[in-house]
């Protein structure tokens, strides 16, 4: 990786560049400065065309307006994080921000001004970099550094909103008079500037409005949940042809697997992979993906790509290694799939949210009472939630440009709430025995199965968007050797 060099800017001059210690460069002569301050040609790009989403994202900032009038609102894209020293994370726009706009770089801000008429939308940027004052070679986010920036004139183009310099935002939001409202956690120096005009309180309603906005999805977003799903199996199918390739090395050969049909054919994944073979896969969250891949155990994969616009899958399979299930094994994913089955049968306009989850967790209670695990009858096993000892977590959860999405929501609008066409969500049912749990008997004892799927919510009941992938034990076996064959 290429250090920076440094400009012999005077003090007093905008935008200063930092110095790094050790730099090879410890300065630019005069002349050098000059010659590359000249010499290029205009790259600006003309009759661009709006992006896919502008027209929906118009609706939502109209719709947004409607809900506060006569109030400014400010919403930050978020600034880079730093990894290590002068590394950074790769930039991911926070969802308010490009759920509004369709933009996704960084240091950008969103503010709606209030006028007679409703809101006059503004959208605040970082220009291209200045050629003048060397920034375009000298700075380590200059474009020869990271790459070209769109114009103010490009991205109005693009988003259909007017772009202007994100550099005056702070100046301007501290003289703003009125009251204001913004989404808080993604820039510090534009809160900061704001420090004396927000309360909390506001700033939550604005948080929690723009959080259940999302839950009822238009035509763009459905079009780029099913392209997730989409891409997501084909990140499946890849797993399984190199599982051969998993089980010679570890976990993490299936996590670079799935990575790379995410970045080929999506921004990146929308959460880290879930790559958890043999009894890793009764642990939830199982990121490490540090483990052996052994035939005869059961890999459980939970990965979703995100798309370029930023919305993601959220798929589980659990799979036999070797190609087959175990005994055992089937036993447990039959119970699972049975679950399932009946959540997603209950996922339909006008139903309540829960009703998938309840119909889940009846089918895995009277599983784990048939099986003598607990004792009835199931329904004081499913008011004392017994069953959650092996069934942990809750059955799904709202899907979108976050993976939990909608968390803001209140609660009354979303896990008391009633299902609507066009929300999305998670059938995801399992059942997990620790390794080291002494009260199942020892064959059932490092088995973990979840099987998730992507669920939208239609004007006649539901579809599955993640359907492709098949689920039902035979099948999957079938699938499986097809593939590797």
């Amino acid at each position: 990786m290429a250090e920076e060099l440094t400009p012999s800017t005077p003090e007093e001059e905008e935008p200063q560049i930092k110095q790094r210690k050790n730099a090879l460069y410890p300065s630019v002569s005069d002349e050098l400065a000059e010659n590359m301050a000249g010499g290029w040609a205009d790259t600006e790009l003309h009759d661009l065309q709006p992006i896919a989403q502008a027209g929906h994202t118009a609706d939502r900032r109209a719709a947004l307006s409607a809900r506060f009038p006569g109030e400014r609102l400010v919403i930050p894209a978020g600034n880079l994080k730093t990894r290590s020293n002068d590394t950074e994370y790769s930039f991911r726009a926070s969802t308010e921000y490009a759920y509004l706009t369709g933009d996704q770089t960084e240091d950008g801000v969103l503010v709606l001004e209030p006028t007679a008429a409703g809101h006059r939308a503004t959208v605040y940027l970082l220009p291209r970099s200045n050629r003048e004052n060397g920034e375009f070679w000298l700075s380590g986010q200059g474009e020869l550094w990271v790459g070209r920036r769109h114009s103010l004139t490009e991205a109005e183009q693009l988003l259909g909103i007017p772009a202007k310099d994100v550099r005056e935002l702070a100046d301007s939001l501290r003289e703003a008079a009125g009251p204001v409202r913004a989404v808080r956690g993604h820039d510090a120096g534009i809160e900061a500037a704001l420090a004396d005009k927000v309360t909390a309180e506001r700033d939550e309603e604005l948080r929690v409005y723009l959080s259940e906005a999302r839950a009822v999805k238009d035509a763009f977003e459905i079009g780029e949940l099913q392209k997730a799903c989409d891409s997501t199996a084909r990140g499946f199918e890849d797993v399984v042809r190199v599982l051969d390739k998993a089980e010679a090395t570890s976990e993490r050969y299936i996590e670079g697997t799935f990575f790379l049909r995410a970045r080929v054919e999506g921004n990146d994944v929308g959460y880290g992979s879930i790559c958890a073979a043999g009894p890793h896969a009764t642990t939830l969250h199982w990121v490490r993906n540090d483990g052996p891949v052994r035939s005869g155990d059961l890999l459980l994969l939970d990965a979703g790509v995100e798309t370029t616009s930023l919305y993601t899958a959220d798929v589980t399979r659990t799979l036999p290694i070797s190609g087959r299930y175990t005994e055992i094994q089937r036993k447990i994913y039959d119970a699972v799939y049975d679950a399932q089955e009946a959540g997603i049968a209950a996922v339909k306009p006008g139903g309540k949210f829960r009703d998938f989850h309840d119909a889940s967790q009846q089918v895995l209670a009277e599983r784990l009472v048939e099986w003598g695990l607990l004792e009835g009858p199931v329904e004081r096993v499913i008011e004392l939630g017994l069953q959650r000892r092996w069934t942990l977590h809750g059955t799904g959860h709202m899907l979108g440009m976050d993976v939990h999405d909608c968390a803001a929501a209140r609660v009354e609008a979303y896990v008391d709430g009633t299902l609507e066409p066009g929300m999305c969500l998670t059938v995801e049912p399992g059942l997990y025995f620790q390794a080291d749990d002494l009260t199942v008997p020892v064959e059932y004892r490092g088995i973990g199965v979840r099987i998730e799927d992507d669920i939208l919510v239609t004007e006649d009941g539901n579809r599955n968007l993640s359907a492709s992938l098949p689920r039902q034990a035979d099948e999957v076996e079938t699938w499986m050797a097809s593939l590797k064959a």
